[in-house]
């Protein structure tokens, strides 16, 4: 008797998971979702598949945020680790690119690789290979890519930083502490 394969959530799950947690309710269908993050339909639908086992995702497109922002915070490091490679010409992400850039300032840049890139710095392998194109057809897509980049690669502060930007991004709270300026909890 075969045993069953277990679906494993992939990197690329989060992706499709914040472009569909940041669609505002607007009408998306496996066809949009392919052409913006250059996956295919299969690949959609599998991760789709992916994350309502893991319970990220109820239905076609209710991506269940709270579950999400958790596994951001606690386990995308740890799940999808990164380290900075060779310096390359890219795009930025991480510390590199806005918001983070308005408020950390440091020598060291953090590109995904592309050839058309605007920056030199060390190399971030993105979630998934087509994160850079999509990154760059969507800016919002960016910055939430680059935030978890941030929490991949950054310092304490870098990650701090990061984890309250996409817990407003995603859940709408407000979360900073006054003295210290990061999120408490609730």
């Amino acid at each position: 008797m075969a045993v069953q394969k277990q679906p494993t959530i992939s990197p690329l799950d989060i992706v499709v998971l914040l472009r569909i947690a940041m669609s505002n309710e607007q009408e998306l269908s496996q066809n949009l979702l392919a052409g913006e993050l250059q996956l295919s339909q299969s690949e959609i639908s599998k991760s789709l598949k992916r994350s309502r086992y893991a319970g990220l995702l109820i239905g076609n497109y209710q991506v269940m945020k709270q579950p999400l922002m958790d596994f951001i915070q606690y386990g995308i490091k740890y799940a999808f680790p990164q380290q900075p490679g060779a310096v390359v010409r890219g795009v930025p992400t991480a510390h590199s690119m806005s918001p983070l850039s308005d408020e950390i300032q440091s020598s060291e840049n953090y590109v995904w690789p592309y050839a058309r890139g605007t920056m030199r710095g060390q190399a971030i392998t993105p979630l998934y290979p087509g994160a850079v194109k999509a990154a760059l057809m969507n800016d919002r897509l960016h910055v939430q890519l680059s935030l978890i980049d941030a929490i991949r690669v950054g310092r304490t502060r870098e990650r701090q930083l990061a984890i309250q930007i996409l817990r407003k991004q995603l859940l709408n709270e407000e979360y900073t502490d006054q003295s210290t300026g990061y999120y408490t909890g609730s």
